[in-house]
């Protein structure tokens, strides 16, 4: 997830007949996250990188690999370009316990690590009145990483008997 400190304006109260005034920053700063998602625990392992390509991802698959030590990991990935490329194919030549399986094109609905991001998205930068990006940033990480998230993508599918997290 990409976000700029520009708030998306959900709902906005004013005084009848007076418009109401959201200020915004012109700027085009950002901060970029990678998230995914445990779904036996609904726990959510975050990486925030200031750019995403293929060594930040390589970043955020040794802290997965560190998160859930000694078991296999079944990874499904959307088709993103920075999941690919020389750093993230030596980090699975590393880890043999670690196996990729790649969503069909254009396929958000199946990644369940799109609910999470549209959740906080909802639930922190929507209305937001932070005027700086590393405050918002940080509640965004605090959001991510102190809730649990539910998912019933293993009991659709019939998945239950497998460790699949979501990216």
């Amino acid at each position: 997830m990409s976000m700029y400190l520009q708030a998306t304006t959900m709902a906005v109260w004013a005084p009848k007949g007076q418009t109401p005034v959201v200020r915004a920053d012109p700027g085009r700063d950002k901060v970029c996250f990678y998230g995914t998602l445990d779904l036996r625990t609904g726990r959510d392992i975050v990486t925030r990188v200031s750019v995403m390509n293929a060594e930040a991802t390589a970043q955020h698959l040794a802290q997965i690999l560190e998160a859930i030590p000694e078991r296999p990991i079944l990874l499904f990935w959307d088709r993103a370009p920075w999941h690919s490329g020389q750093p993230i194919r030596d980090v699975l030549a590393a880890n043999p316990r670690l196996e990729i399986m790649r969503f069909p094109v254009a396929a958000p609905e199946l990644n369940p690590q799109e609910h999470v991001w549209k959740a906080v998205r909802r639930a922190v930068s929507h209305n937001h009145t932070q005027r700086r990006l590393p405050e918002l940033a940080d509640q965004i990480e605090k959001h991510l990483t102190e809730r649990t998230f539910e998912s019933s993508f293993l009991d659709h599918y019939g998945l239950n008997n497998i460790y699949p997290i979501f990216n």
